[in-house]
Parts: C-alpha cells; sequence; structure tokens
C-alpha cells in the first residue's frame, strides 16, 4: 500500500467544502439564538418539574450541580485574565475565550437553578441567586452590543474610520455620469450629520433611530429623483435611452450601499456608547456575584 495515494474526485472534494461553509454561516447566525432557547426550554422544565424532583441544594445531585455551576462562573474570569495577560495568547485567539465565556456564562446560571431546585433559600444563598441571573441577563445583552461594534460577534472590532473610509470609497466609485449630481449634495449633508459628535447616549440612540427612518425615505425620494432625470436624459440621447434600465439599477446598488455604510456609522456610534455604559453595570454585577457565591459557600460549610 506504499506509495498508493487515493484522489478524492474533486465535485466530491467541492460539495463537501460547500457543505461544511453551509453548516458554520447557519451556526454563526443561528448559533446563539439556537443556545439561549435551548437554555429557556431547560429553564422552563425545571420550573415546571420543581415539585416533582427530589433535588436539595445541602447534598447529592442538587450539592455537586451547585459546585459545578459556581465553577464555571468563576471560570468566567479567565476571559479577563486573557484580554489583559499577554503570555495567554499562546492559549488561543479571543474569539474562542469569547465563546466559552458566553457559553458558561449560559450553562453556570442554569445549573445553579437546578442546584436551588428554583426555590429561594436564606438571604446569602437569594444574594447569589439574584447576582448570577442579572449578570446572565445583562451578559445576553452585552453580547448583541458587543456585535453591533464588531465586525460579526467575534472579529476585531470595527472603527469608525474603517466605516466613514468605505462610505468615502462608496461616494468616490458612485458616479454614474452626470446622474448622481442632483443628490450628491443631500447625501453629504447626511453623511455630516452622522459623522457629527453624538449629543450623549441616549441622544445617539435616538439620532440611531432617525437615521434608519431617513435613509429608508431618502433611497426612495432619491431614486425617484434620479429615474426622472434618466427619463430626462433619455429624450436627447440615444446612449441613455438605451441602458436606461441599467443606469437606473446602477444608482438604485449606489444608494443601497452609500445609505447602508451611513446606518452602520449611526449604529456603531450608538452601539460603541450603549457597550461603555453596559460594561459599568455588568462589571459590578459580576464582581458582586463572585463575593457572594464565594461568602454562600463558606457560610453554608461553616454553618
Amino acid at each position: 500500500m506504499n506509495g498508493v495515494s487515493v484522489a478524492v474526485p474533486a465535485g466530491r472534494a467541492e460539495a463537501g467544502a460547500g457543505t461544511w461553509q453551509h453548516l458554520r454561516a447557519l451556526y454563526s447566525r443561528y448559533g446563539a439564538l439556537a443556545g439561549y432557547t435551548i437554555a429557556a426550554l431547560l429553564a422552563w422544565i425545571g420550573w415546571v418539574g420543581r415539585e416533582q424532583r427530589n433535588i436539595h441544594a445541602e447534598y447529592g445531585l442538587g450539592y455537586a450541580l451547585g459546585i459545578l455551576g459556581g465553577s464555571l462562573m468563576l471560570i468566567l474570569l479567565l476571559y479577563s485574565f486573557r484580554k489583559r495577560v499577554r503570555w495567554l495568547v499562546r492559549f488561543g485567539h479571543t474569539r474562542h475565550w469569547f465563546r466559552m465565556h458566553m457559553v458558561l456564562g449560559i450553562i453556570g446560571p442554569v445549573l445553579i437553578l437546578y442546584h436551588c431546585n428554583f426555590e429561594l433559600g436564606d438571604l446569602n444563598s437569594n444574594v447569589a441567586l439574584y447576582c448570577t441571573l442579572l449578570v446572565a441577563g445583562s451578559g445576553v445583552l452585552g453580547r448583541y452590543l458587543y456585535a453591533g461594534i464588531h465586525h460579526g460577534l467575534y472579529g476585531s472590532k470595527t472603527t469608525l474610520q474603517e466605516i466613514v473610509g468605505v462610505l468615502e470609497r462608496t461616494v468616490s466609485a458612485g458616479h454614474v455620469g452626470g446622474l448622481m449630481q442632483p443628490v450628491r449634495e443631500e447625501l453629504v449633508a447626511l453623511d455630516r450629520r452622522v459623522l457629527a459628535p453624538s449629543p450623549g447616549i441616549i441622544g445617539s440612540f435616538i439620532r440611531y433611530l432617525g437615521i434608519l427612518w431617513q435613509t429608508r425615505r431618502t433611497y426612495r425620494r432619491l431614486l425617484d429623483r434620479t429615474r426622472q432625470a434618466i427619463m430626462q436624459k433619455a429624450t436627447t440621447s440615444a446612449v441613455v435611452d438605451q441602458h436606461a434600465e441599467r443606469l437606473e439599477a446602477t444608482v438604485s446598488r449606489y444608494l443601497h450601499e452609500h445609505l447602508n455604510q451611513v446606518r452602520q456609522v449611526a449604529r456603531f456610534n450608538s452601539f460603541e456608547r450603549l457597550f461603555f455604559l453596559w460594561h459599568l453595570i455588568h462589571v459590578p454585577f459580576f464582581v458582586m456575584m463572585i463575593l457572594s457565591g464565594l461568602f454562600h459557600v463558606f457560610a453554608v460549610h461553616l454553618y
């Protein structure tokens, strides 16, 4: 058998690669939603069947679930260490640590809910439980804010300059003769509005919502205006008359891409400020969870 190679048909290899890419795309788009759905389903099943289960937090399976869930929540600290300690770079890319941080941040609270059998206990255990649920809930919100200011979910952080650069390249590449001139001034005015300094966290979010509404109105209005310009030009130019549909499609694509970049800039400004505010709230919750959890373990074993 030595020296004998087996050739894999090119079509089969391409089909396998295409299937794998399709699965990765599905996971990237729906993986988090599927995970949250499973966690919610497990929580619902646990709540409905809490009276039929013989689980006690002080011993047996309930005790083991508490130790495991608490350990997973403690492991969440590793993500913060990975971002701040340079020598940890050798142990994997940040996106893998972030994925682990999200997964454990959902599994841990579910295990803790089963640990207490979805029932409240004494004061210190209740504080630990509430802090854990607050951290899990704020983590879900933070995940979407994080995604709003990054390329995808796990990519490098998008800077405002990168998005503006794409916007500027779209403008420079968007000339269709003189047909774009009637709408250029309105696009520039819209660009200046979205690039202006944001008026605080609430103001930036309100402006983002306004930009979403305005860009959609602007697209329809400017497309109608250029369509009329093409029709008028077609009466005096045989070339324009011959390629009118293609010109209209080009202008439509240009407007769509340009206004989409405007929305990205507005979203980046809004999400960046919201993410900063979220971080100020999430970190104290996390510290409270760790301290209350340690105190809970200490109190249980002491008394």
